[in-house]
C-alpha cells in the first residue's frame, strides 16, 4: 500500500482516546479479525510505523498481505468510531434513520417506512439539519408515489411546499457560506484591509454576493449563518463596533436556544471567540472577562470528548485570549512567569495547530516577551513568524513582525546590523505592497538611531516619531498598525524614562476605567 495510506492508518490509531481503543477491542473479535487486531496493537504501541519490524514480529504474514490488512483496519476503525459516536451525536442517528427509510422502501415495507419517516422527522426537529430534512422529504415523496395513503393530494401539496421551503433555505445559506469563504480566502492571504482599493474590492464582493432577506423572517440556522457572515465582513473591514453588534446577536441565539450549545459546540465556541475579539479591540475588559468564563465552562463540558479538533480549538482560544487579557492589563512579566510554568508544553501544542494559528500564537508570544523587555525572547518568536513565509498567510503579521524585530534589535543595541535588517524589511514590505505611512516613518526613524550616541541626542528623535505617528491612530487604514503592538506606548516609555510595561499598564488603567464608566 502507498506510504500515504500507511501514514493515515497510523495517525488514525494514534488519534484514538483510551475509551475508543477499549470500545474497538470489545467490538472486534480476535478470532474473526486476528490479523487486523495484531496490526492495531502494534500501531498502538509504536512511536512510528515500521512495516519491516511488524513483519519480523509476525512471521506468518507475507508482505503482499499488508496492503489489504491496513486498508481493512482503517475501515474497521472508522466504522467503529461512527458507532461509538452514534448515541452522542443526533446528526449521526438522524442520518441512520433516514437511511432506514430507504432500506424499508426498497423492500416494499411501506407502512414500516412511513413509521420510520415519523420517527426521523421527530429527531430531525432537534437538529434542524436542512440537508437531511430535504433528503427525508424526497424519500417521503418517493414513498407516497409508491404507496399512496388517504388525502394523497393534500399530502403531496404539503410535501412540495416543504421541499420548496427547505430548498430556499439551503440556497440562502449556501449563498452566505460561499460569500464567507471568498472573504476568508482574501483575509488569510492578505490580512486586514490596508487601502481604498482593497476596501472597494471587498465591499463589491460582499454587496454583490449577499442575497436579499428579511431578518425577522429567517429561521434559526439562517440567522446563525447571516450573523457569522456580517461579523467576518465587518472585522475584515475594521468596523469593529458594527461587527461587535452582530457577534453579540450570534452569541445571543445560543443563549436563546441552550440545547444548541452542545449540538453546535464548534459554532458556539466561534461565537464566543468573535465577541471576545471585539471586546479586546475596543477595550471592554469586564465583558471580555465575563465571556472568557464561557470558554472555561465549555472546556469542562468538552474535556472528556473524543473530538480532538474541538479540544484543540478550545485550548487555542484559551491561550489567545489569556494573551489578550494580559495585553489589555499590560501584565507582560506575569505572562512570562506563566509561560515558564508551562515549560515546553505550549510550543508543543502550537506545533500541532494549523499554519494560521501558529503565526498568530508565535506573534503574540513575541509581543509578550517584548512587553516584558525580553527582547532576545521576542526576536526568537519573531524569527519563527518570519521563517514561515512559505505558508503565504497573513502578510500583515509577517510585515509587522519585521518592524517589531527591528525595534527589538535596537533595544539590544545590535546597531552594527540594523542597516542590514532595515534593508531586508524594506525589500519585504515593498514586495508585498505593505509599505504604509506608519512603516515609512518607523523605517526612517530606525535609520537615524545608529547615528545618535547619547540619551540627549535620542530624545528629539523619539519625540519626532511620536509626533508623526500619533495622528495616524485616527486614519482609517493607518490605525490598524497600532493593533499589532502599542508602539506609541513604547515611544512614550523612552521619552518618560519608564519601561514599556509600566507605560502600557498606566494606559490600561485609564482605558478600563473609562469603558467601565461608559
Amino acid at each position: 500500500m502507498p506510504k500515504k495510506v500507511s501514514e493515515d492508518v497510523f495517525l488514525l490509531v494514534k488519534s484514538l482516546s483510551a475509551s475508543e481503543k477499549r470500545y474497538f477491542r470489545l467490538n472486534f473479535s480476535e478470532k474473526e479479525d486476528a490479523k487486523s487486531i495484531r496490526l492495531f496493537k502494534y500501531l498502538d504501541n509504536s512511536n512510528a510505523y515500521d512495516e519491516n519490524a511488524f513483519l519480523v514480529a509476525n512471521p506468518d504474514l507475507i508482505p503482499t498481505q499488508i496492503s489489504n490488512l491496513k486498508g481493512h483496519l482503517y475501515r474497521l476503525i472508522l466504522g467503529c468510531l461512527r458507532q461509538y459516536d452514534r448515541e452522542k451525536k443526533i446528526e449521526l442517528r438522524s442520518r441512520e434513520m433516514v437511511d432506514y427509510v430507504q432500506i424499508l422502501l426498497d423492500r416494499g415495507l411501506y407502512m414500516l417506512a412511513y413509521d420510520q419517516v415519523k420517527k426521523a422527522k421527530k429527531l430531525l426537529k432537534k437538529t434542524e439539519s436542512l440537508e437531511l430534512h430535504l433528503d427525508l422529504l424526497n424519500k417521503e415523496k418517493q414513498l407516497l408515489n409508491s404507496f399512496p395513503l388517504k388525502d394523497y393530494e393534500q399530502r403531496t401539496r404539503e410535501l412540495i411546499e416543504a421541499v420548496d421551503e427547505a430548498n430556499q433555505k439551503i440556497t440562502f445559506i449556501n449563498q452566505l457560506t460561499n460569500l464567507s469563504a471568498k472573504l476568508s480566502a482574501i483575509y488569510l492571504k492578505e490580512g486586514y484591509i490596508q487601502n481604498d482599493g482593497q476596501y472597494l474590492r471587498v465591499k463589491q464582493i460582499f454587496r454583490g454576493g449577499i442575497p436579499d432577506f428579511e431578518e425577522e423572517a429567517l429561521s434559526l440556522y439562517e440567522k446563525l449563518n447571516l450573523y457569522r457572515l456580517y461579523v467576518n465582513y465587518y472585522y475584515f473591514t475594521e468596523e469593529m463596533t458594527r461587527g461587535y453588534i452582530y457577534a453579540k446577536k450570534w452569541l445571543a441565539l445560543y443563549e436563546s436556544y441552550p440545547h444548541l450549545k452542545e449540538q453546535q459546540a464548534d459554532d458556539y465556541l466561534s461565537a464566543i471567540n468573535q465577541v471576545m475579539i471585539a471586546e479586546f479591540r475596543i477595550q471592554r475588559y469586564s465583558e471580555f472577562v465575563a465571556h472568557r468564563k464561557l470558554i472555561y465552562a465549555l472546556n469542562l463540558q468538552i474535556s472528556k470528548s473524543t473530538n480532538t479538533r474541538m479540544r484543540q480549538r478550545i485550548l487555542k482560544y484559551l491561550f489567545v485570549h489569556e494573551f489578550n487579557r494580559l495585553f489589555m492589563l499590560g501584565k507582560f512579566s506575569y505572562g512570562l512567569r506563566l509561560l515558564h510554568r508551562l515549560g515546553g508544553h505550549l510550543e508543543d501544542f502550537i506545533k500541532q495547530t494549523d499554519e494560521h494559528s501558529r503565526i498568530i500564537l508565535y506573534y503574540k508570544l513575541a509581543c509578550l516577551h517584548f512587553g516584558a523587555s525580553d527582547f532576545s525572547g521576542a526576536i526568537n518568536w519573531l524569527n519563527k513568524v518570519m521563517s514561515d513565509e512559505q505558508a503565504e498567510l497573513r502578510n500583515d503579521i509577517h510585515a509587522f513582525a519585521r518592524i517589531l524585530s527591528l525595534i527589538a534589535h535596537y533595544e539590544l543595541r545590535n546597531l552594527e546590523n540594523i542597516e542590514y535588517f532595515i534593508r531586508s524589511a524594506y525589500r519585504y514590505l515593498l514586495k508585498e505592497g505593505a509599505l504604509n505611512q506608519f512603516q515609512r516613518y518607523l523605517l526612517s526613524f530606525l535609520r537615524k538611531l545608529p547615528k545618535a550616541q547619547t540619551d540627549e541626542e535620542l530624545q528629539p528623535i523619539f519625540k519626532q516619531l511620536l509626533d508623526q505617528l500619533a495622528p495616524l491612530q485616527y486614519i482609517r487604514y493607518e490605525k490598524r498598525s497600532f493593533v499589532y503592538f502599542d508602539i506609541i506606548a513604547w515611544l512614550e516609555s523612552k521619552i518618560m524614562g519608564k519601561t514599556v510595561e509600566a507605560r502600557i499598564q498606566e494606559k490600561a488603567r485609564v482605558k478600563i476605567k473609562n469603558t467601565t464608566q461608559g
